[in-house]
């Protein structure tokens, strides 16, 4: 290809620009915001939170981006393996998975590098400036729109042509208004509402919690969400000598920004955070944040769709951020980009073959996301087919992982997108875990 053009640069944005340098002689980023010197956009709006990146997204991140992980660790950031690595279900900590293994970063941090790493590519160029709407050709597209913005230069007002266009635009990216604007069908949307709402606030780090890395606590199964009980939460420790602790809650509990009320609820959850509570200072201010509803677009419903155009990252999908997929979605969905500019001759036509691959990976991350959040009393659907009896099954699957290592390495490999969820199904595996709740 002559050109393509990535509109968004985020995460999502800068993993297609990575692929697509592959793939195009030209690579046009059109991004409106303002980058900030922490690495990410003025619009960001859960930029201060703390993000998970997967092990499956580490996978992917060494992939596109060979030796980061080495660059992220000499500038601060942690690299947690075996133990370091602690996951709790109901104030109990789990079994050790066998493989665990996640990066304490900050998203700032990670997304600078990210931007470095894409911008020195030789075909690779941003602009920030605003993209406005798509210009259309025989079916295809053939062109981005921009206007200008206070303070941009060069190239912002401008058309510019392009042989393929990747929408990164965000979870309201307006991408459905134009193609309906131009006689294209909306994409047919799933969604649930959850009502979350979590907080974030970082603290100086010593050595209270010796080699720990990430400390996730949850609340357990076959009960209604009861916060008296444990506070759901996690802690991560990131570049800086810092820890950064989220909190989460539902509907009425949701977390505020007061930073005494940050304190007591961390010290309801598990060890961990009771420990930085009582022996660290906390750094600035708490950030809070509210997710509504989880929500993804099916494209491969479509009769009809545009040649030469792809949607990645959270305009295409975007789930509760509690289960941290957000990240490892959006290099998982660079994978099928990749995929099938390998295997399609003209890029320019439909691109049905990449909405099949990377809805196949949208749906075991929904299945998993919303199979837990529909065991939330106020989340009341829509409830799939046999769901409890899924419920049930997962319920006795999440406690064996509580008890048995081999149990939890499977059950992780799923959380951790490393599997499918059509993994937790195996028959060894349900008499296993059979047999470790029946051992008491």
């Amino acid at each position: 290809m002559k050109r393509a053009i990535v509109m968004g640069g985020s995460y999502a944005g800068l993993f297609a620009a990575r692929v697509l340098s592959e793939y195009a002689e030209d690579v046009l980023v059109i991004e409106p915001d303002v980058i900030e010197e922490d690495g990410l956009g003025r619009r960001v709006p859960q930029r201060h939170q703390l993000h998970a990146l997967l092990s499956m997204g580490h996978t992917q991140l060494e992939r596109w981006f060979p030796g980061t992980t080495e660059e992220l660790v000499k500038g601060g950031a942690l690299l947690g393996e075996g133990d370091d690595v602690r996951f709790y279900l109901d104030g109990r900590l789990k079994a050790p998975a066998a493989g665990a293994r996640m990066l304490g970063a900050t998203r700032p941090f990670l997304e600078s590098h990210l931007r470095r790493r894409v911008t020195a590519l030789a075909n690779v160029r941003f602009l920030r400036a605003q993209a406005t709407d798509l210009v259309f050709r025989r079916g295809r597209v053939v062109g981005v729109t921009t206007a200008a913005l206070d303070g941009g230069t060069g190239g912002a007002g401008e058309t510019f042509d392009a042989d393929f266009v990747v929408d990164a635009m965000g979870r309201n990216s307006p991408l459905e208004d134009w193609l309906a604007r131009h006689g294209w069908d909306r994409a047919p949307v799933d969604s649930m509402r959850i009502d979350l709402g979590y907080a974030t606030a970082v603290f100086h780090r010593g050595d209270e919690l010796g080699s720990t890395v990430i400390a996730h606590s949850s609340p357990g199964p076959a009960s209604d969400y009861r916060p008296a009980l444990t506070e759901p939460g996690a802690l991560a420790a990131v570049e800086g000598g810092r820890w950064s602790v989220v909190l989460a809650g539902y509907a009425d509990h949701r977390p505020g920004p007061d930073p005494e009320e940050f304190l007591r609820r961390m010290r309801r959850c598990v060890a961990p955070l009771r420990t930085v509570a009582d022996t660290s200072t906390m750094i600035g201010d708490v950030r809070t944040y509210r997710f509504v509803e989880s929500r993804r677009r099916v494209h491969s419903r479509l009769n009809r769709f545009p040649g030469g155009l792809v949607v990645v990252g959270d305009a295409l999908a975007s789930v509760n951020p509690v289960y941290g997929q957000g990240l490892t979605l959006a290099a998982l969905a660079a994978n099928a980009l990749a995929a099938h500019l390998r295997s399609t001759p003209f890029p320019q036509s439909p691109a049905r073959d990449y909405f099949r691959l990377v809805e196949a990976v949208v749906e075991g991350a929904w299945q998993l996301s919303t199979a837990a959040d529909l065991a939330q009393p106020h989340v009341t659907g829509p409830y799939p087919r046999g769901h409890r009896v899924q419920k049930w099954v997962a319920d006795r699957l999440t406690e064996a992982s509580v008890r048995d290592s081999a149990v939890n390495t499977r059950y992780m490999g799923v959380v951790n997108m490393e599997l499918p969820p059509k993994a937790l199904t195996d028959p060894r595996f349900l008499a296993r875990a059979a047999r470790v709740l029946l051992a008491g």
